[in-house]
């Protein structure tokens, strides 16, 4: 029989709030059981191992970055502007902002990438997916710019969210204005 998948997305989105509560040392099989609401040993049987357990979160992680339909579907087909770039990657900020502590357990993963080769290998092809897509969206969308003006706003971006989950430099500037620089400074004419 499959797994139950409403379960299984309850036990990952648990264990990437222990995350971002408690840090990587902090995520246990139990710690996410209790963040859950199971009983003991639920999160071990959806997930066997603790790399098991980390490429869920990777995975669930994903889902729940994953742009709306509807957004793609309203902005498809539309020319190529400055400020259709603009609004796409104010729709991604918003995501990332809208559920902090999915974003921040992606940081702590990050982190932890640093230190455990397995997580490294986890979240490289997870990243490597989701550069491949950003850059065939770029492209389908006919933006100007390849692969390096992609990184350049993913370097730009993860540097916006560090900076507004952890204490904003300018917390009065809106954070679309600030995209919107960043596209204006970013984006070859």
């Amino acid at each position: 029989m499959p797994p139950n998948q409403e379960r299984r997305r309850l036990l990952a989105d648990a264990g990437l709030r222990v995350l971002a509560a408690d840090g990587a040392r902090g995520l246990t099989h139990r710690a996410v059981d209790r963040a859950a609401g199971v009983p003991l040993g639920t999160a071990s049987n959806y997930f066997r191992s603790r790399a098991a357990l980390i490429d869920g979160l990777v995975e669930r992680i994903g889902q729940r970055l994953t742009p709306e339909p509807e957004f793609l579907r309203r902005h498809e087909g539309l020319p190529p502007t400055r400020e259709l770039f603009a609004e796409y990657l104010r729709d991604i900020v918003r995501r990332l902002l809208r559920d902090p502590h999915v974003t921040i357990a992606l940081f702590e993963l990050r982190l932890e990438s640093t230190r455990r080769p397995e997580v490294a290998a986890s979240l490289r092809s997870w990243r490597r997916e989701g550069f491949a897509a950003d850059v065939a969206f770029h492209r389908r969308a006919g933006f100007p710019g390849g692969e390096r003006e992609v990184a350049l706003f993913h370097h730009a971006i993860d540097g916006l969210l560090w900076d507004r989950l952890t204490g904003p430099l300018m917390p009065q500037e809106p954070t679309d204005e600030i995209v919107d620089a960043l596209v204006e400074g970013l984006l070859p004419d």
